[in-house]
């Protein structure tokens, strides 16, 4: 029996077994190809989701446990709060190899919609589910600090 989600606004019916991970629905059946895979474990966070506003890992919710509507990476926000948060992370070069970007941008938009004016502790704790080989930790802090005050003068 084909089951209905929400996906960036959008109604989407799969027919596809309850146990298969949300992010290959996501991937393989919805084609929103944005999500990566990382570890498959939820210890990398590159497979970030928000599932009702929550930062949830996608390798690790069953199609069957999604409880409300889903947003990737493609359906983040409004393109002006999508393109500070985008510029912020270009302004401090966050990015080099960019795989775990999708994932580092989705937890960071949750912790900005919680706590819109966090401390570098709150980010900290905020992100530290989200890995980067490349090491851009610094740089990701402060592009959260300066989206975040982008954000309060919108």
């Amino acid at each position: 029996m084909p089951t209905t989600l929400t996906i960036n606004g959008t109604s989407h019916s799969v027919d596809l077994p309850g146990d298969v991970p949300l992010l290959w629905v996501l991937r393989d059946a919805v084609g929103l190809t944005g999500t990566k895979f990382g570890c498959g474990v939820a210890a990398c966070g590159a497979c970030t989701v928000h599932i009702n506003g929550e930062a949830v890992r996608s390798c690790q919710v069953a199609l069957s446990d999604v409880w409300g509507d889903v947003t990737t990476i493609e359906g983040l926000g409004t393109p002006a709060d999508m393109a500070i948060i985008q510029q912020a992370w270009v302004d401090h070069q966050v990015a080099q190899c960019g795989y775990c970007q999708s994932g580092q941008i989705m937890q960071a938009a949750a912790l900005l919609s919680a706590n819109p004016g966090p401390t570098d502790q709150d980010i900290d704790e905020a992100m530290q589910g989200n890995l980067c080989r490349c090491g851009t930790y610094p740089r990701i802090r402060a592009a959260i600090k300066t989206a975040a005050q982008k954000l309060q003068e919108a």
